[in-house]
């Protein structure tokens, strides 16, 4: 029975609403203030006359139905939609001495009378669409005489190839000029039109799409702005030896998108211009004069002095070393079984190679170390009994004695020095021949100039 009572007062509280909505739809676009106290049928007819002929100049109220009784407007009929029935109350609510409108006009089902409306705007829009266009023909006219005047200027080539440091922000500027003409001419068209409002628009969703393109697209679009940067700087030039992120190599070309190296082996390195821009650098080219650096051992109980000088009057001596800067030698750590020099010179690397030079100052050092005595120990590791405490004097590695005279330092330099190999740069050229034949094979696909500004 608690269930059955539940139900039956739900339901009643239901229905209670319901009868209650269409007096609070009533309610909305009433006419507020006060209400007078006089009544007549004079004013009532003269009411309803006025909104007769008020709906009667309105298309789609021919079907609706106006009486009054005591300043009480009632509606009745059809009209064409939801919002022509909503507006009978604002238009009935603005006559004077309306108390209130009970609106029961209900939207019209008739096919006929509801594609009337569409049918007239359909034809209405077709008629303006017609008379649009002679000026729609002009502003089309106006923006190909705009786009084409723009893409002829860009089709020159003295200004953009005399600005332009290469031939690819050249083709640059070109595109920018190819764009500005476009949005010029888009803008003289629309304001033939009369729709300059309708760019804003267009380019506020261009603005969006562009944003979601270059998010989408970032390293790409990284990529192009490092390729202008480095095409602008040009860090390097054509055939010159650099370090790019660990790989070494000629270079042969900068191209759009990537930096190509040539390395020693003869192989291609293609590094994105990206990573080109964002790394350190080294240009062995820059410079003719380079060092290099070559690491000797010798035994503890060798007169260090002796052994620097006789190193340094070797390196001195070697033909392909220059005098300025001069070479160096200097004790660089103290190992395990040796002192560690190391030895310093200079040469001319465009005509030196780099590789087979300090080859050679290693191998004439150690042949006059090998002429003066001068030991060069190996690694040496010393296993002790078990049980057996290692005397001091049995840790120190002691050389044989040296029976034969000791030469001297000029004799050795001498002695070692008699035959120099050949250092030149033979290897560095043949790798240049075959950058140089790979660049006459793409010209127009180099971004680098021989004669362009260092950076």
């Amino acid at each position: 029975m608690t269930f059955i009572f539940r139900f039956i007062s739900c339901f009643t509280l239901c229905l209670l609403l319901w009868s209650a909505s269409p007096a609070l739809a009533q309610s909305t676009d009433q006419p507020t203030g006060t209400i007078t106290v006089d009544d007549s049928d004079e004013q009532d007819a003269a009411i309803a006359r006025r909104i007769r002929e008020i709906l009667t100049e309105l298309d789609g109220y021919e079907d609706v139905t106006v009486t009054v009784s005591s300043g009480i407007v009632t509606l009745r009929g059809t009209a064409i939609d939801g919002p022509a029935v909503n507006r009978l109350n604002e238009i009935a609510g603005r006559v004077e001495g309306v108390v209130t409108i009970e609106n029961q006009v209900q939207e019209t089902t008739d096919v006929a009378r509801r594609l009337d409306p569409a049918i007239e705007r359909f034809r209405a829009r077709t008629e303006q669409f017609i008379n649009y266009l002679p000026l729609a023909g002009v502003a089309l006219a106006a923006f190909a005489l705009v786009v084409t005047v723009g893409f002829l200027i860009a089709r020159l080539q003295r200004p953009w190839n005399r600005l332009a440091p290469n031939a690819f922000i050249a083709d640059i500027y070109r595109q920018v000029i190819r764009i500005i003409f476009i949005l010029g001419g888009l803008v003289i068209a629309l304001d033939i039109l009369g729709a300059t409002a309708l760019l804003s628009t267009i380019l506020g969703a261009a603005g969006i799409i562009g944003l979601a393109i270059g998010f989408a697209v970032r390293d790409t679009v990284e990529n192009f702005i490092a390729s202008i940067m480095l095409s602008i700087r040009q860090p390097f030039r054509p055939n010159d030896q650099v370090e790019i992120e660990g790989d070494i190599g000629k270079v042969i070309r900068l191209t759009s998108r990537a930096t190509i190296l040539l390395s020693f082996d003869g192989n291609h390195i293609r590094i994105p211009n990206a990573t080109v821009f964002k790394s350190r650098i080294v240009n062995y080219t820059r410079n003719d004069e380079r060092r290099f650096v070559i690491d000797l051992g010798v035994a503890y109980d060798t007169d260090l002095a002796r052994a620097q000088e006789l190193a340094l009057q070797t390196v001195s001596s070697l033909p392909f070393v220059i005098d300025e800067p001069a070479p160096a030698v200097w004790i660089e750590q103290l190992g395990d079984s040796a002192v560690i020099l190391q030895v310093a010179g200079w040469i001319r690397q465009h005509e030196t190679s780099y590789l087979k030079a300090r080859s050679e100052a290693w191998r004439l050092c150690m042949a006059a170390f090998d002429h003066a005595g001068i030991i060069m120990p190996e690694t040496t590791l010393r296993v002790l009994g078990v049980g057996e405490a290692p005397s001091a004097a049995s840790l120190v590695p002691h050389p044989e004695p040296v029976t034969t005279p000791v030469p001297s330092n000029a004799e050795a330099v001498a002695a070692a020095t008699a035959s120099v190999g050949d250092v030149d740069a033979a290897m560095d050229k043949e790798l240049d021949r075959i950058v140089a034949s790979e660049r006459a094979e793409k010209q127009g696909d180099d971004l680098l100039k021989k004669d362009a500004p260092e950076e």
